[in-house]
């Protein structure tokens, strides 16, 4: 390789490594509003998940059988699953996590006899699906990146409407949980039917002790109106917080894959620059030798 292409090649790797340190310092900011998002949206979707589960307790099996979003099926045949990706790559692992989880899922389901529909929000998780035969039934793109109770109404809506048209038995979520800038965990979890014992899933989950002392004080409550009136509220927005919970954790998990990725690139093009240029000073002091070799003969023939 000559002199010029190597000096061609450092100059196209370093507009390269500016374009990566952007992108990385506008991710950064992105992230810190998309966590302030998800701890100002924490201790309300903590009380509605609360109340919906004491107010379910409350309420007669009677009243219960009234929300057929309570009520799980004797047979599951059908399978919903919804994947939040994001409408950008560039984020590392971030969207090929979901996309072999979500694959890895559907083979189980379909290794029991079950039939599985994708739904999927973001234009990456859309494609990629599309791509393996799994067309979508419903996409949900555009906001992935800043997502609004709106769109988690959307989503939510198309998926109870889905279970109580018996079109999917039960609907499962596969989004990135955002531990930090440099982890997020893929995470699964069963948005239909909802869990009507809290006490059963806090064992599960190693919260028995906590759950059981909310199920103990809620024994004080007088509801005005009765259960039933109540969870005809909070149901949908049980449905719909979950939803947009999941979708603001996908979006900080998004901004700090997307970091750390360009933070990655970044260094590993100032290593290749690095490595170029003293490829390029080595080949400048070979030219410099190999003429100096050549006036020495020049001189001695003289």
């Amino acid at each position: 390789m000559s002199q010029r292409d190597v000096k061609e090649r450092i100059a196209s790797i370093s507009n390269i490594e500016k374009i990566t340190r952007a992108m990385e310092m506008v991710a950064a900011a992105r992230l810190r509003k998309a966590e302030e998002r998800v701890a100002t949206l924490r201790p309300y979707a903590d009380a509605i998940v609360d109340m919906t589960r004491q107010a379910a307790e409350a309420a007669s099996s009677a009243e219960r059988k009234a929300f057929p979003l309570l009520q799980g099926r004797d047979e599951i045949n059908t399978v919903g699953i919804l994947i939040v990706t994001a409408d950008r790559g560039l984020a590392g692992a971030f969207n090929s996590q979901i996309i072999r989880a979500a694959q890895k899922l559907a083979a189980e389901h379909e290794l029991a006899g079950r039939k599985v529909v994708f739904y999927a929000t973001g234009r990456r998780g859309v494609s990629a699906m599309t791509f393996r035969g799994r067309t979508p039934e419903a996409s949900f793109t555009g906001f992935t990146e800043k997502p609004t109770y709106a769109d988690a109404r959307e989503v939510a809506e198309t998926l109870a409407a889905a279970y109580l048209d018996g079109k999917v038995d039960k609907v499962e979520v596969l989004f990135n949980h955002f531990v930090s800038a440099l982890t997020q965990a893929v995470t699964q979890l069963t948005l239909l039917p909802l869990q009507q014992d809290p006490i059963e899933e806090a064992l599960a989950t190693g919260d028995a002790d906590e759950v059981k002392g909310k199920a103990g004080a809620s024994a004080l409550v007088e509801y005005e109106p009765d259960p039933r009136d109540i969870l005809e509220r909070l149901i949908p927005d049980y449905i719909e917080i979950t939803i947009f919970r999941s979708l603001l954790d996908s979006a900080a998990s998004e901004f700090g894959a997307r970091m750390t990725a360009m933070r990655n690139a970044s260094e590993n093009a100032g290593d290749l620059v690095t490595s170029l240029t003293l490829e390029m000073n080595r080949a400048r002091q070979a030219e410099i030798t190999q003429e100096i070799m050549e006036v020495v003969a020049g001189a001695e023939a003289i």
